[in-house]
């Protein structure tokens, strides 16, 4: 592990061109090809353009980037000047925009020309500059031309390892996305315990991440765990849908493939999908717990597991994981190494042995703080421990099982239900191609309601068989009194059900 105090995040790339790896391609993009020393090269130049227009250190800068090969030069070359990248959806809301400007102070956002337009208008109140590949205008710097005029040689700020490095913003089911302060030193906690200890990650390997840069697992997928082994990334511009996955699977036959269940879930259905994983070794899952159905017909076609793991924006990235080799299917696996995980009770005291309770976990990778979220801060950031909202089962071999969100559990009938299971029973049905459970209050009596996305036209037989269903896989109570079909059930960008969006659209329809 880096112990040195004076630590620069940015130089995870200079190591490498130290190391003789300048000549071998660092990221392939839509946009083109990076070698090691191109980007050790742009990233300085970035940097000094940063310096050249006023930015200063832990100034924050906002990126608002699809994933090519600008992203990784300006989030680093951000880093590389003690500056502070803080990158976001390019497919973001308005008021959300409005409020990362507002929230961080930033004054400069990097942007990709097809998104200029959007962003002038959406904030057009505001006094920003903006740099964008492509872009003209008043205001607007022009990227490749600002770069060459740049130093190609600048030496990195000799940031504190525990100085501010980035900012991510997570979103949560109230309120606006809350900025969650991460140091320069958590990547390479990151990259040695999980990328290293549980993947295995090396130097030969190519990387594709279905989940964007802008986010904390594909942050890790797709620019700090590649860049720490000197391996290669593929970048995949435009929206993650099969299609496009599929096409850059055969095309760059990567070796290790992270995504999340809900595109497993398609991909393994896809009839197009055949032969187009020959050349991956490992596949990974994250941002919502991965259905053991999924993971069987993934297992059953292709040959291959997949390794699910747990992690939030706050630990930077997965903190409990299966292991290549040993997997326990429906789980989240063991702690990885250097992350100690504990369940605790609804008065805090900590559960031993097999237990079900309050996730909590401590690492070095643990975000500092909440911006602007000082009451938020010390109700989830206690001392050593991050409480994780989630709630677990500890089995017997020392393994987790998700339970669901603390704010997602239901209480029928006095009973505590696991949306999770009903979920996963619900997607083993073979009509079933996504579920969501949440509970609701009818004539005052809660009821259980699950909405589904299904193979062709569901009706009243359709919905009387899947209450059946889990009454043979569950307990007797639960099954979902309420079954209503949809065409598309509300996701987050990684693919998650927003159970809120159920429970808003439920409560207007009680109130009509």
């Amino acid at each position: 592990m880096i112990s040195t105090e004076r630590l620069n995040a940015s130089r995870i790339v200079e190591r490498q061109v130290e190391a003789g790896q300048g000549d071998k391609a660092a990221f392939i993009a839509a946009d083109g090809m990076l070698t090691y020393d191109e980007l050790r090269r742009r990233i300085s130049r970035f940097g000094g353009l940063l310096q050249q227009i006023g930015v200063r250190q832990e100034d924050r800068v906002l990126l608002v980037l699809d994933d090519t090969t600008v992203f990784p030069t300006a989030f680093l070359g951000a880093l590389h000047v003690g500056a502070v990248p803080v990158p976001v959806s390019a497919m973001d809301k308005a008021d959300n925009y409005r409020h990362y400007v507002a929230d961080s102070y930033a004054r400069v956002v990097v942007t990709d020309a097809e998104r200029l337009a959007d962003l002038q208008e959406v904030l057009a109140a505001e006094d920003l500059i903006y740099v964008v590949s492509g872009g003209s205008g008043p205001g607007v710097i022009e990227l490749e031309a600002a770069l060459a005029a740049q130093d190609e040689t600048l030496a990195a700020v000799a940031t504190h390892r525990d100085d501010m490095a980035f900012w991510l913003y997570s979103s949560g089911s109230t309120g606006k996305p809350k900025g969650v302060v991460h140091l320069h030193h958590d990547i390479a906690v990151t990259c040695e315990n999980y990328a290293g200890q549980v993947l295995g990650l090396r130097a030969d390997d190519v990387t594709l991440s279905t989940t964007k840069l802008f986010h904390a697992y594909g942050l890790g997928n797709g620019l700090s765990f590649p860049l720490w082994f000197g391996a290669t990334s593929v970048l995949m511009k435009g929206p993650s849908r099969p299609e496009p996955i599929l096409a850059t699977l055969r095309e760059h036959r990567p070796t290790v493939f992270f995504s999340v269940p809900g595109l497993y879930a398609l991909l393994v259905r896809d009839p197009a999908a055949d032969g187009a994983l020959e050349g991956v070794r490992l596949c990974v899952s994250a941002a919502e717990p991965l259905p053991p159905t999924t993971f069987e017909r993934w297992r059953e076609r292709f040959g291959l597991d997949i390794i699910d793991g747990i992690g939030s924006t706050e630990l930077l990235h997965i903190y409990c994981s299966n292991r290549p080799g040993a997997v326990a299917p429906g789980t989240s696996g063991w702690p990885v190494p250097g992350y100690d995980l504990r369940l605790v009770d609804e008065e805090g005291h900590v559960l031993e042995g097999p237990a079900v309770g309050n996730l909590e976990v401590r690492g070095d990778s643990c975000a500092a703080f909440y911006w602007h979220q000082h009451e938020k801060t010390k109700s989830c950031m206690q001392g050593e421990w991050f409480r994780s909202g989630d709630r677990y089962e500890r089995r017997d071999d020392g393994s987790y099982l998700y339970v669901g969100r603390m704010d997602d559990m239901l209480k029928i009938g006095g009973l505590w239900v696991s949306p999770i299971d009903m979920e996963h029973a619900l997607l083993e049905h073979p009509r079933v191609l996504g579920a969501g459970v949440i509970g609701v209050q009818i004539d005052e009596r809660s009821r259980i309601a699950a909405y589904i996305e299904c193979e062709g036209d569901g009706d009243a037989a359709l919905a009387e068989e899947l209450r059946a269903w889990c009454k043979e896989r569950l307990r007797r109570y639960e099954y979902p009194q309420i079954v209503e079909f949809v065409d598309a059930l509300p996701r987050t960008l990684t693919g998650k059900v927003q159970r809120f969006k159920l429970r808003e659209a439920a409560e207007r329809r009680v109130a009509q």
